[in-house]
């Protein structure tokens, strides 16, 4: 007998084996538009959700039409699996589907670099924390990335002082946190989750990378020959390492999603208070269907803060000439903390960094979510190499010579550290800060931890606007919430506001706003979520987090952004009428808009990162 929860088209089929359709509608609100865009004869992989966890006759019903069932992700009552395309149609009948996608690529966020070595953990005011005793310690940072290749810079043979170049005294102990079997140092946890594979190194080289801007301790780089150290904005941080990319940085949206159900499964075992997460793939549609953005949720709601990058399609100008609306999944979601990256300009200070020409913009693409969140060094930025490093290997230009950091004449390319170009890197950068932030103050929710973020970044130096030139193309960088979101991360000022009363953090969500725009005015306003906590009083409103710079009040006391004269309002051709004008960017013509912006190829083409090809310099 059929299950009460399985539609009557599948109680058919199962039965007396129904023909399947002759092809799908034109639109299907339960089925994702790439999907339906696919060949009918093609066999997809999917994530089909479900609104409540799936029953047995549901599933039969699946091979009945020809699907295999691959996996199961119950965090998001969801299962991957292969099926025909002309059979979608047929399945989402049933009455608990709640959205088919396609299980779709996604890929590290790193851009291409050449020589140099930025700096990262100062222009944050990192040095300042860890002079406080905040080091990370005893937080786990679980890194969803290519794995994590054991080097001298993850262990626990010592936290080296990053002022001096000499060994802290040990006040306290310096290997904390369960140690996994098969750990190494302050990876005290590896699981692959790449088919395949039987391990979880690092066959590609990000993760390592990214790993070091979170939780190296520079102790390749510490010591009287040296005047530099290499260290993560956490040093003394426990890495939980989740492998999700191949050796080419590719993976898939359920392998992700696995991992993101283990991280929330260890949480407790080794004090896993952040996600990092320096990936992701366009947005096909809105979060609150997007199954990458469902579990990311998930671990918010499990009390995990999810760090995310904002993506590296600044430069994507098919759309508008100012790159806007590129920011990528799941750092649409409304709940993460989606970072944006910075170019330090090879100084300490902030006061002549900008913002780096790649670094996606908001507002997000269909929900008009406010992206980023905030913005942390990203460009050029150094952190760890290690022996048959593939992507040292493959981009031999990817250099950080021994002499900028040793003391000497020793200019022989460096065999410890190499730097790398990308959201990626800030949004590891962000996380490492995160561990430190948590440790100061371990009571703090997600929610408290962004909103503390936000209202303490720095956007006191900004200009108004920053151009770079390639290739005789101007790229431009505004200065507004959908470039920098609250501003620049400053992590001593943060440490200092939690420390006090968690920082006074009214009550609610951090969700992050969405913008609105009023045809008859050419306004464009905020909207917070009436759940959240943006202006539940007078110290937390738009104002206080985004800038006074960043808004003009009207007449009626209402907040509008930009106003209409300086950007954002009717004046501005190239950015304005181009996301809210004729092109209908987050109108009707959704489908149609992600076809021109994301390009006709699909998802993983238009987006993976070549560093032969890119010039993502500044």
């Amino acid at each position: 007998m059929c299950s009460s929860r399985l539609s009557a088209a599948l109680c058919l089929l199962a039965c007396c084996a129904l023909p399947a359709l002759a092809g799908p509608p034109v639109k299907n609100p339960k089925v994702s538009p790439d999907a339906m865009a696919a060949a009918p004869s093609s066999t997809l992989p999917v994530i089909i959700q479900y609104k409540q966890n799936p029953v047995k006759a549901e599933l039969s019903g699946l091979s009945l039409l020809g699907g295999v069932l691959k996996s199961s992700l119950q965090s998001i009552h969801a299962v991957s699996a292969t099926l025909q395309q002309n059979q979608l149609e047929l399945y989402s009948q049933d009455p608990n589907v709640a959205y088919i996608s396609i299980d779709r690529p996604v890929h590290a966020h790193q851009a291409v670099t050449v020589t140099g070595a930025n700096y990262t953990s100062e222009p944050i005011n990192a040095p300042a924390v860890w002079a406080r005793g905040y080091y990370g310690s005893n937080i786990g940072v679980a890194v969803i990335d290519s794995g994590i290749t054991p080097v001298p810079d993850l262990g626990s043979n010592g936290l080296q002082s990053l002022l001096s170049g000499q060994p802290l005294p040990l006040i306290f102990p310096l290997s904390l946190g369960q140690v996994a079997p098969g750990a190494n140092g302050r990876i005290v946890y590896s699981q692959n989750f790449v088919p395949g594979q039987n391990d979880a190194l690092d066959h590609y080289g990000h993760g390592t990378h990214v790993a070091g801007l979170i939780a190296g301790n520079g102790a390749q780089s510490s010591g009287p020959q040296y005047f530099r150290t290499f260290s993560g904005a956490a040093p003394n941080a426990n890495l939980i390492n989740l492998r999700v990319l191949d050796g080419n940085g590719a993976g898939t949206d359920s392998q992700v999603i696995a991992a993101i159900e283990q991280a929330i499964a260890l949480k407790n075992t080794y004090n896993i208070r952040v996600i990092n997460l320096s990936l992701g793939r366009p947005v096909w549609e809105s979060y609150t269907q997007d199954p990458l953005c469902q579990a990311v949720e998930q671990a918010y709601r499990a009390g995990i803060v999810v760090v995310v990058a904002a993506g590296n399609d600044g430069r994507d100008l098919n759309e508008n000439a100012e790159g806007y609306g590129t920011i990528n999944a799941p750092g649409n979601d409304p709940y993460v903390v989606t970072v944006g990256a910075v170019n330090t300009n090879y100084t300490a200070s902030i006061n002549d960094d900008v913002m780096a020409s790649y670094s996606s913009k908001g507002p997000s693409f269909i929900d008009q979510v406010a992206k980023p969140d905030l913005v942390a060094p990203g460009n050029l930025v150094t952190s760890l190499e290690f022996p048959n490093d593939a992507l040292a290997i493959d981009n031999p230009s990817f250099v950080t010579l021994m002499s900028w950091y040793q003391k000497g004449n020793n200019s022989k390319p460096s065999t410890s550290y190499f730097p790398l170009s990308g959201t990626s890197m800030s949004a590891g950068v962000t996380s490492g800060a995160v561990a430190d932030l948590l440790q100061a103050n371990p009571r703090l929710t997600p929610d408290e931890v962004k909103a503390l973020l936000m209202l303490n970044a720095d956007r006191s130096y900004f200009p108004q606007s920053s151009s770079v030139v390639d290739s005789g193309i101007t790229y431009i960088a505004n200065y507004d919430v959908f470039t920098v979101g609250a501003g620049y991360l400053d992590i001593n000022a943060t440490v200092k506001s939690a420390l006090v009363g968690n920082g006074n953090v009214p009550a609610g969500t951090a969700m992050s706003p969405v913008a609105s725009f009023d045809p008859t005015t050419g306004n464009t306003t905020l909207v917070p979520d009436p759940t959240s906590l943006w202006g539940a009083s007078p110290n937390w409103g738009p104002v206080n987090v985004y800038g006074a710079n960043a808004f003009i009040a009207p007449v009626d006391g209402s907040t509008i952004l930009w106003g209409k004269t300086i950007l954002w309002g009717k004046g501005d051709p190239n950015a304005f009428s181009a996301l809210w004008g004729s092109t209908i960017l987050w109108g009707k013509g959704t489908p149609d808009a992600a076809t021109i912006l994301w390009g006709k190829s699909g998802t993983a083409a238009d987006q993976v990162d070549d560093p032969a090809t890119a010039q993502y310099l500044q």
